[in-house]
């Protein structure tokens, strides 16, 4: 009777998981079909230019004309909202992009040989990692500028220890299983045993990791557009379009920060409720 309970309990259990799942995927989708569709709804005037200043710049409730109004400076929201969607992903992507190529490899090289490679690469991602990431990216921004590339750059800084630590860990625990010792009895050098044995098996719980931190990542890039330090100004971004809004919420204003709020919560949900699901459908104990 406890078996059945607890079956029934974990069955439950892995279908809320994979419902959670499917909404963070389709909401993820959504903002992937949105970024990459962006250019070709305006051609076809389907959203305006987010460029576009009306003739007198004016604060206009969501209408026909601007589903969700115009900010103080006479852009479409809407519009605005569509393509900040495409530089949230395009930094995202860049950022945990890099700090994957890099953090990948540096915890394959220190799991696998130990020593003092280990010890220098685990002091040094030990480092990086006690600094808030918030505050890291807003000093490496002061540093390179701001750019798309340079705002990924800032951002994937924070998330290479992340990676390191994981795979780093793994390459640990897997390298003295009895294939590795006889792939190296039978003559197979560091980099194929690295490259062939080690990877896919530590390679995992990478896609995890990579969706976690492309929700913060959207998070943190909306703080350093909302400090001016994120995009340039040409470039639609929903924290510098909230940081637009700020001045004009006490007055009543409220859709100018509704809008681009909304879609970085939901985006940054989205992300989240994916990397949790992919965490519980990986894990071992509940398949």
């Amino acid at each position: 009777m406890i078996a059945n309970n607890f079956y029934l309990k974990k069955n439950n259990f892995k279908s809320l998981s994979n419902i959670l799942m499917l909404v963070g995927l389709s909401i993820t989708i959504i903002f992937i079909f949105l970024a990459f569709t962006a250019p070709i709804l305006q051609n076809i005037g389907l959203i305006k230019d987010p460029l576009e200043s009306l003739k007198n710049p004016i604060h206009q409730a969501p209408n026909i004309q601007h589903f969700f109004g115009t900010s103080g400076q006479g852009y479409d929201v809407f519009s605005r909202t569509i393509f900040g969607s495409q530089a949230a992903l395009k930094v995202v992507l860049l950022a945990t992009s890099f700090s994957l190529i890099i953090g990948v490899p540096l915890g394959l090289i220190s799991g696998y040989f130990g020593g003092k490679i280990d010890k220098c690469l685990l002091f040094l991602m030990d480092t990086i990692y006690t600094l808030p990431g918030l505050l890291l990216s807003v000093t490496l921004a002061f540093v390179v500028g701001r750019g798309v590339i340079n705002a990924a750059l800032a951002l994937s800084i924070s998330y290479i220890p992340q990676y390191y630590r994981v795979v780093r860990n793994h390459t640990t625990s897997v390298k003295t299983e009895l294939y590795i010792e006889a792939a190296k009895a039978m003559g197979a050098s560091p980099t194929r045993i690295l490259s062939k044995y080690l990877f896919f098996n530590v390679i995992q719980s990478v896609p995890v990791l990579f969706t976690l931190n492309a929700a913060d990542a959207i998070l943190i890039l909306g703080g350093l557009g909302f400090l001016g330090l994120g995009l340039p100004e040409d470039v639609p971004e929903w924290g510098y379009d909230l940081k637009l809004a700020l001045d004009a919420l006490p007055t009543g204003i409220w859709w100018t920060a509704l809008f681009p709020g909304l879609a970085m919560t939901t985006m940054v949900t989205g992300l989240s409720l994916l990397g949790e699901g992919l965490s519980e459908m990986l894990n071992p104990i509940n398949r």
